[in-house]
């Protein structure tokens, strides 16, 4: 199951103030402290989910990376999140003092607290094509987004300015609705979002003529992202808040960016290696020679000894991609054929001819090279 956002889970906007997110925590807190809710395993859950979150926004650092990456940004993307992998003793040792300074303890006199739905824009989903010279080294992307944008006539709220919001009649602002029912089995209460207004606790008295109250319209941003070297086809980056806005001032998506890799003109891709083929000419084969290879950094000499025999394969350590977690670096692996002419002159025919018949130009007998594929998969450790 996908992590929810931090900012959701707090219910803050992602320009709250380190006071603002401190507060919040402190009222989920509250409301969710195993002494309050004994034997409520959900409530645990989000007991831990907000631990989670204020862990990472309370942190500069941590919150910086989440709202460029996501929860990848911050190890969330393996589930191996604060909150999700620390038991409650964990985090109260980690977050005691705080616990002190909210003055938790009998936690008498604190008021019920409220359920008001928090609106979530959609994510958006884009395709980045990349050359094989920008996965090596990283890329910076401009991105031109039609996407779902905050309304400029209403900033977002929904509601015509100078009208605002009155307080839902229905829930009387908790965004919920309680009934009671009589069964044989005896009365019994039931909890839903509210129906008249959506669980916002809120209702528009005058709704935004160019918005009718959704807060968001179709429109354009530019988004630069920066693409972090070693990616692969379909891999996909996740930029926290860069989505479609949210209505009525709700927590905007994501922009997950989907890694098109194009077509190399010398290279193809296995893993972090890349594999070259370069021909040969006969007498390059039989005498040896230096050649010069492409390379993603430019040009490279190699040599080639005399008698290299067809499919010997060379390999250029550190000439490959990197790791896209930076641990690594791949191999450039040359495969080495010799180039066989269809077309030749008589003489040329006539020089061919009287070699067929040197002892040095036939195979020796019983001598067996090791085939192409023989060779790839010494090289890529299957054998």
């Amino acid at each position: 199951m996908a992590k929810r956002d931090y900012y959701e889970i707090l219910e803050v906007p992602r320009t709250a103030t380190e006071e603002e997110i401190k507060k919040a925590y402190r009222q989920k807190a509250l409301k969710y402290h195993p002494d309050r809710n004994p034997g409520d395993k959900d409530a645990e859950e989000k007991f831990k989910e907000a631990a989670e979150a204020y862990e990472v926004l309370s942190d500069p650092e941590k919150r910086r990376r989440y709202d460029q990456f996501g929860h990848a940004g911050v190890g969330g993307a393996a589930g191996g999140g604060f909150g999700g992998g620390m038991s409650m003793e964990d985090i109260f040792a980690n977050f005691g003092d705080i616990f002190e300074s909210f003055g938790f303890g009998g936690f008498g006199g604190s008021s019920r607290s409220r359920a008001r739905r928090v609106n979530r824009g959609t994510n958006l989903r884009v395709k980045v094509a990349l050359t094989l010279e920008e996965i090596a080294k990283g890329a910076h992307k401009k991105l031109k987004l039609n996407k779902y944008v905050v309304c400029d006539a209403c900033h977002g709220l929904g509601a015509r300015l100078g009208s605002g919001h009155n307080t839902c009649p229905t829930c009387r602002g908790t965004g919920q609705v309680t009934q009671v029912t009589n069964t044989f089995l005896g009365r019994m209460q039931t909890t839903s979002t509210c129906p008249q207004c959506g669980g916002e606790g809120r209702i528009i008295a005058d709704k935004c003529p160019k918005c009718y109250g959704d807060g968001i319209i179709k429109g354009e941003e530019i988004v630069e992202v920066d693409i972090p070297a070693g990616v692969a086809e379909g891999m996909t980056l996740s930029l926290s808040s860069k989505g479609n806005a949210g209505p009525r001032g709700g927590i905007p998506g994501d922009l997950l960016i989907v890694v098109e890799e194009l077509p190399h003109q010398y290279f193809q891709r296995e893993g972090n290696h890349l594999l070259y083929e370069h021909y040969l000419s006969i007498p390059e084969a039989i005498l040896g020679s230096n050649i010069e290879i492409p390379t993603l950094d430019g040009k490279a000499r190699i040599k080639i000894e005399p008698g290299t025999q067809p499919g010997k394969i060379l390999r250029l350590k550190g000439k490959g991609l990197p790791d896209v977690n930076g641990y690594s670096r791949g191999d450039l692996l040359v495969t080495l054929n010799v180039w066989i002419p269809k077309n030749l002159s008589s003489s040329e025919l006539d020089m061919i001819s009287k070699l067929q018949y040197s002892e040095n130009f036939k195979p020796a007998p019983g001598k067996k090279e090791k085939t192409f594929f023989h060779r790839m998969r010494e090289f890529f450790g299957k054998e």
